[in-house]
């Protein structure tokens, strides 16, 4: 009797292992896997066009990224804004302090910020109207953090 119970202790075992792993594995392989090729592909022709543009003046970082497609088919154009420091409070009002340029120097300001007010770090995200018709190139410019004036250019033809 003791063999039969130490066998049905190994049994049990092994066969809660093999669950277990097997529970593991299927776990795992449902998980969808990326291609890396598709994927650069794809978001190579994005973050050629679109890509974040940092700025790191006066102990402050800034750091913007087109969220939409900066194009006429995107009725909005949104930007995340993310901004760091140790030193200096980042309670600006950036629907205040932020204009968006076109190719020709004529100022939109944004319609929209949502996001975190105040402190040592903020993200967020910045909305514009489109600009018609399509400029060649744009820039956001935000004034004030850390006392100096932050520029983000992008090429859209």
């Amino acid at each position: 009797m003791k063999t039969s119970n130490g066998i049905n202790k190994i049994a049990t075992i092994s066969i809660l292992a093999l669950v277990f792993i097997g529970g593991f594995l299927v776990f795992y392989k449902l998980k969808p896997v990326s291609d890396p090729t598709k994927e650069s592909s794809s978001a190579s022709n994005a973050q050629q066009k679109w890509e974040t543009k940092t700025d790191e003046q006066a102990s402050v970082t800034v750091t913007v990224t087109p969220i939409v497609d900066i194009s006429l088919q995107s009725k909005e154009w949104k930007f995340d804004v993310v901004m760091d420091t140790h030193s200096v409070e980042l309670d600006q009002d950036l629907l205040k302090i932020t204009v968006l340029v076109d190719d020709r120097g004529k100022e939109y300001k944004p319609l929209n910020w949502e996001g975190l007010v105040g402190g040592h770090h903020r993200e967020g995200m910045l909305t514009f109207n489109q600009i018609t018709p399509l400029p060649k190139s744009i820039e956001i410019k935000i004034s004030d953090v850390g006392g100096v004036v932050r520029s983000f250019m992008w090429q859209l033809k």
